[in-house]
């Protein structure tokens, strides 16, 4: 027990150091830090087959078997749960220990839940890396290739993109941001010019200068719990890339069909709710790894007023859905705009 009661207060401290202004709670269970080796990040998936339609090829059920089995194994607790955020109240009940709901044309903050707390974004990392590629201004007509490079060692995920697949850059661009396809995201930034070398230092010289001062980026897939950022700084990168047309319309596509080698594949957007008509997102993604919890942003039209909405660390595979819920019906009682004269 020395030895236990050692390691609670070793995760303890590790997440309480990077956020010095919040009050944290001592109850933690189940501490334990450790890299887990399956813990997949928002993977793209196949859209379920109807009736008559082709069965999925082997390589493809076998990568389905694989997340499937995955997303039911017990992961680690997310540094939120050790460091004691779920134990924070809010009027929604929310089950990311982190929220923040900020009105984008008048900067008026409508929810705000640890929104100080340093912690890990997963993907979320990829809109940074769309954004440092786009405003390099390179081809996106370039042809890249995953290489065994790109494959995670980190978290062991899956892909459905093998060694030696060649598309262009504005394809991996669209798998990265639509899909959370990993070794996309990674090929984004080993061609970059200087390779990984070069670009991880311009993720960071950019969030520097969007005032992200709470952020830092160590690779640019979001499988390392070292990148690391807080919602008030995310809320800042969500408004930079809504400004981006084509970050915009690849991060709310609901599916694409791609040639992979001699094969046609369909990727699928992992945000439900931008196959949800009721909702309105301009830009958004999503988020994953036993770290971080369940996460995502998105920048959408609710109750009239154009809304930048971060969850992090939500407990549950559809939490954070059902947190994006609550959050829309609650703005619409609380604070609808007022309709133009």
């Amino acid at each position: 027990m020395p030895f236990l009661n050692a390691l609670r207060g070793m995760a303890l401290a590790f997440v309480v150091g990077s956020v010095p202004h919040l009050a944290w709670s001592a109850n933690v269970e189940n501490a334990g830090l450790g890299q887990s080796k399956l813990q997949p990040a928002d993977r793209a998936t196949s859209a379920s087959p109807g009736k008559g339609a082709k069965r999925a090829t082997k390589p493809q059920a076998k990568f389905q078997a694989s997340a499937r089995r995955a997303d039911r194994a017990p992961g680690k607790p997310s540094y939120g749960k050790l460091a004691g955020l779920h134990s924070a109240a809010d009027p929604l009940d929310l089950k990311s220990s982190v929220a923040l709901v900020v009105d984008q044309d008048t900067d008026q903050v409508l929810l705000s839940k640890n929104s100080s707390a340093v912690l890990p974004i997963a993907s979320i990392t990829k809109l940074m890396t769309a954004l440092v590629v786009l405003e390099e201004g390179l081809s996106l007509d370039e042809r890249l290739t995953i290489t065994q490079e790109d494959v995670d060692t980190e978290k062991g995920s899956g892909s459905r993109l093998r060694v030696g697949t060649t598309l262009s850059r504005g394809d991996m661009l669209h798998l990265a941001l639509m899909s959370s396809e990993n070794r996309a995201a990674h090929a984004l930034g080993r061609t970059f010019p200087g390779g990984l070398e070069a670009f991880v230092p311009l993720m960071n010289k950019k969030a520097q200068s969007l005032g992200m001062m709470q952020t830092t980026y160590v690779e640019p897939t979001g499988l390392s719990s070292r990148n690391q950022s807080t919602a008030n700084d995310l809320s800042l990168l969500v408004r930079e890339v809504a400004r981006h047309e084509l970050i915009r319309d690849l991060s709310t596509r609901q599916q694409a069909r791609m040639a992979v080698g001699p094969r046609q594949m369909e990727f699928r957007n992992t945000n439900a709710l931008v196959r949800n008509p009721a909702w309105d997102i301009a830009v958004q993604k999503t988020g994953y790894i036993s770290e971080a919890g369940r996460c995502v942003v998105m920048q959408a039209q609710l109750a009239g007023r154009k809304v930048i909405m971060v969850l992090l660390d939500s407990a549950g595979r559809y939490s954070r859905i059902g947190d994006a819920e609550r959050i829309r019906s609650w703005v619409a009682r609380n604070y609808a705009a007022a309709p133009a004269l």
